[in-house]
């Protein structure tokens, strides 16, 4: 039975945040943005969408208005992850009532834990679901990597069907395609997509695609396609921008790019900050250099 959730770009959607909390007319726009432009699923919630900041209450509403906008013509993949297992299991089940096509589980943070830990956790909040689960492994962020062996015991897991792996270690990655054949893998860096690709990734879950969604689409389909090398010069023309966009931390140019194509992304919520100035003129230059217009 085929679990693949998606094939291509998942875009790790930005949240244009105001004063005032949500300014979903924005949103709206930000997400047809992405339908128009042949995205194949949106990611809501997770990193790139300041998730950290929000309170559960509006958490839940960004999750509820953007499967309301998307209204199935693309998958729509929620962060519900947590450092407390209950508190992800709550999230997952209002997710999954508001009806999410699937759920993206961070590894804990901070408190962190074992291995033995980390494998109960999935299986306790998979199990509370019937949602497809993609794990998400970003020890960068986390301080937690999930050891190969660990994914290897969810096999038997029925509905953790893939993993955002973010490790930025392609070696893991190849590891993961050789033995965990149960799982869809995603690139979590746009950097590694045509790597990634290469080892029989089903695509990647990407900050780049806020901007360039069809290019990052197009990146996945040409190398599905058998146009490899096509694929791998558009990848390849694409490496400024996608360096660019991590100039600082994550989603700061990215929200910063978005404002500067004249797209409501909002403001960023504390302590994420301003782009600082010689890196502003950078993200510029990248930008021009893909042929993106810059407004303001």
């Amino acid at each position: 039975m085929d679990r693949t959730i998606f094939r291509g770009v998942g875009t790790a959607i930005v949240t244009p945040f105001h004063e005032g909390g949500v300014n979903y007319d924005a949103f709206a726009k930000l997400i047809d943005f992405q339908i128009e432009n042949k995205a194949d699923a949106i990611v809501v919630c997770g990193t790139t969408g300041e998730s950290a900041t929000m309170p559960d209450q509006e958490h839940l509403e960004v999750i509820r208005f953007c499967v309301s906008h998307v209204n199935g013509r693309v998958p729509v993949i929620a962060g519900t992850g947590s450092n407390d297992t209950m508190h992800a299991i709550e999230l997952c089940r209002e997710a999954e009532n508001a009806g999410a096509d699937a759920l993206l589980l961070v590894t804990p943070y901070y408190n962190k834990t074992s291995q033995k830990g980390l494998a109960a956790h999935y299986r306790l909040i998979a199990s509370k679901t019937s949602l497809p689960v993609v794990l998400y492994n970003v020890p960068s962020r986390t301080g937690l990597n999930i050891s190969l062996d660990t994914l290897k015991s969810l096999a038997d897991v029925e509905n953790i069907v893939g993993i955002k792996e973010a490790s930025g270690n392609i070696a893991f990655m190849a590891q993961i395609a050789a033995e965990c054949p149960h799982l869809s893998i995603y690139s979590g860096n746009d950097d590694m997509t045509l790597p990634a690709l290469s080892l029989g990734a089903d695509g990647v879950i990407s900050v780049a695609s806020n901007i360039l969604p069809k290019e990052m689409h197009d990146i996945c389909e040409l190398y599905f396609n058998g146009q490899i090398d096509k694929s791998r010069r558009l990848f390849l023309s694409l490496m400024d921008i996608m360096d660019k966009l991590f100039i600082e931390v994550n989603p700061i140019p990215v929200k910063t790019a978005l404002n500067l194509m004249g797209m409501n992304a909002g403001i960023l919520r504390m302590p994420l900050c301003e782009i600082g100035e010689a890196n502003l003129e950078k993200l510029k230059t990248a930008m021009i250099g893909c042929g993106i217009q810059i407004q303001k």
